[in-house]
């Protein structure tokens, strides 16, 4: 019996799960700006409270890796690495966009057309990937400028569900009759159960010492008008 707490950081909300054997037993989330630091440590508490267990009976640590906000997914690894090291437990790591479409077939078992989840990057601009049906890539993940011609190729072909906070603000754009937009939010700790276990299940561990989040793009500091004004 695989016991797993799942971490998920990558976006606003902060999402904690604890889940045996691929199963969900206990979800913890809550979206806000800037609480992940205050409230990762306290989920995580509680999900274990109510399935009675200590941190000493995990069998494993996962994270959503990224893409995703620097600032959460700094905290959600390096959270999972302190607990790995200190429980002396393997590492696990999920690619978010992954956990979102593997979140949507949960939701959508009949679904038989193509997944594209998209988290929000500022601006018209997403990160983003295409899967079909079986979670096989599609498209290879990327940081994508959305407008009208976007995915117009997979969309003639069949349809495409969108999903996730990026989607969102790009329906207004991606108008076609084969696109269709799921406002639930698939950032969701719970939806990494099934991927967790079978990367459990095969060994499939990263090494603590080295591993750094998915970011896709570098971070890059920027300055206010006043701090410009003042340098």
């Amino acid at each position: 019996m695989a016991k797993i707490l799942q971490i998920e950081t990558a976006t606003a909300i902060c999402s904690v799960a604890l889940s045996i054997n691929g199963k969900t037993f206990s979800f913890k989330e809550e979206k806000g700006q800037n609480l992940h630091a205050a409230n990762l440590t306290l989920f995580i508490d509680e999900v274990l409270k109510i399935a009675e267990l200590s941190y000493r009976e995990l069998d494993a640590i996962a994270v959503s890796k990224g893409p995703g906000s620097y600032t959460g997914l700094r905290i959600g690894v390096s959270t999972a690495k302190g607990l790995c090291y200190a429980l002396d437990k393997p590492l696990i790591a999920i690619e978010t966009l992954a956990m979102m479409a593997a979140g949507y077939l949960t939701e959508n078992p009949g679904y038989s057309g193509l997944i594209c989840p998209m988290i929000d990057a500022r601006r018209m601009e997403v990160y983003t990937t295409i899967f079909d049906c079986s979670l096989n890539v599609v498209m290879p993940t990327e940081a994508k400028i959305i407008d009208e011609t976007s995915f117009t190729d997979y969309l003639s072909q069949q349809t495409v569900a969108f999903l996730g906070d990026g989607a969102a603000k790009c329906a207004e754009v991606l108008i076609h009759q084969n696109a269709k937009f799921d406002v639930t939010n698939f950032n969701a700790a719970t939806y990494m159960s099934r991927l967790a276990n079978e990367a459990f299940s095969n060994n499939k561990f990263e090494d603590v010492a080295y591993f750094e989040p998915f970011y896709l793009k570098d971070f890059v500091v920027t300055q206010s008008k006043k701090q410009q004004a003042q340098g």
